[in-house]
């Protein structure tokens, strides 16, 4: 395999967040590629202090089956837009149990802000606010395991 082939998979890799490609061709040759994600600092067990964040929200890779996907838009009927689970994990309004949550109903955000935090596999994921507004209604309970795509909260 030229290397021209191998930087056209490594961008493949970084542009779908993958850590490791193996490819075999005909010949029984193969190429393997891994990185390492990011290092992470470590969180104190059972805290749900951020140590990545993550955008608030992550659209899957185009498929036959979602073609169409779009971001979520504003709603219409009463002008919010809904804030979704980046990922499957679990949901934490505040970062450790007994803290002050990081945003209630009513809260001014900015773009930028945590919102919450999604534990998934025991990694804690900031979901930050997209946008600047006033938080209209917290979706999801603390410690409640959420979808990929379930609505934690709307912003107004």
């Amino acid at each position: 395999m030229e290397m021209e082939q191998i930087d056209k998979l490594a961008d493949l890799m970084e542009h779908h967040g993958l850590t490791r490609v193996r490819l075999e061709e005909g010949d029984g040759s193969a190429v393997e590629l891994e990185c390492q994600p990011a290092p992470v600092a470590a969180v104190p067990a059972g805290a749900a202090a951020a140590a990545a964040p993550a955008p608030a929200v992550v659209m899957p890779a185009p498929t036959p089956g979602n073609a169409g996907a779009q971001p979520p838009a504003p709603d219409p009927d009463d002008g919010t837009t809904a804030v979704t689970a980046p990922m499957v994990g679990v949901f934490y309004a505040a970062p450790s149990p007994g803290a002050e949550p990081f945003v209630r109903v009513g809260s001014k955000v900015h773009k930028g802000d945590t919102l919450c935090v999604i534990e998934a596999m025991k990694l804690m994921n900031e979901v930050a606010a997209e946008r600047d507004g006033e938080v209209a209604e917290v979706c999801a309970t603390d410690g409640e395991l959420v979808e990929f795509g379930r609505c934690l909260m709307r912003i107004r």
